[in-house]
């Protein structure tokens, strides 16, 4: 008669793994990505749907799973579900090296082409191509950071830019239209405008209506919109 000793270890491959290092250990979870995003934005609340393996491993690549007592220590709970919800909610998504360096060139390529879209160059007036820009910032030794939007960074590209002078460029102006009635809020309202302005197009005052067409810099448009309430 032969007797199989409990086996804790689940061999588990071709996985997506959510990490919590807490009170000195690490707990690890065996999901599905895109579940877990949609975990995270509560699309889906179902747990079997983002785990693989509804357990917490201590090393999902070796499948080791996590002792009772190790949570109890470590979570203050013995809870399963609890301890899972916890892991999900706090732990960092592990990404494959290859995965990784996709998602690095695909948010490069997103910065240049936003950078491209906002910026013109001040002197003819005209848009840099995004080859211009992706080498512009290689001369400024970028470094894509996942974790921060790629509109964050394109801001920060173009501030870097005019700072270092590597290439003159300069926020393409927006074209506005205002209209307001002819009131003596709107006067003082005009005259507050007009330093806002990068340039005038056309005003007209007819009909009991103040218009104003004007190009301004996209930092001020909030601020225009702030006066006009």
């Amino acid at each position: 008669m032969v007797i199989q000793q409990p086996n804790s270890q689940i061999k588990l491959t071709n996985v997506s793994v959510v990490r919590l290092r807490k009170g000195g250990k690490r707990f690890e979870l065996a999901c599905y990505k895109n579940k877990v995003m949609e975990w995270r934005n509560n699309v889906e609340t179902d747990l079997d749907e983002v785990l693989q393996i509804h357990s917490v491993f201590m090393n999902v690549s070796k499948g080791q799973v996590a002792s009772k007592d190790d949570l109890q220590k470590c979570f203050k709970t013995d809870d399963l579900d609890s301890v899972i919800q916890q892991i999900l909610k706090k732990g960092e998504l592990q990404v494959a090296e290859k995965e990784r360096t996709n998602q690095l060139e695909s948010m490069w390529r997103d910065i240049a082409t936003i950078v491209t879209d906002n910026c013109v160059n001040p002197q003819n007036q005209r848009p840099y191509t995004v080859t211009m820009i992706e080498k512009a910032m290689q001369d400024l030794h970028l470094s894509v950071n996942p974790k921060r939007s790629s509109k964050s960074q394109a801001l920060d590209v173009i501030k870097q830019l005019q700072e270092k002078q590597i290439l003159p460029i300069q926020r393409a102006q927006m074209r506005i239209r205002l209209t307001l009635p002819q009131t003596k809020e709107a006067k003082k309202l005009r005259e507050k405008l007009h330093p806002m302005m990068t340039s005038i197009e056309d005003e007209d005052f007819d009909a009991g209506e103040y218009e104003l067409i004007a190009l301004v810099d996209p930092g001020k448009y909030r601020q225009i919109n702030e006066l006009r309430r």
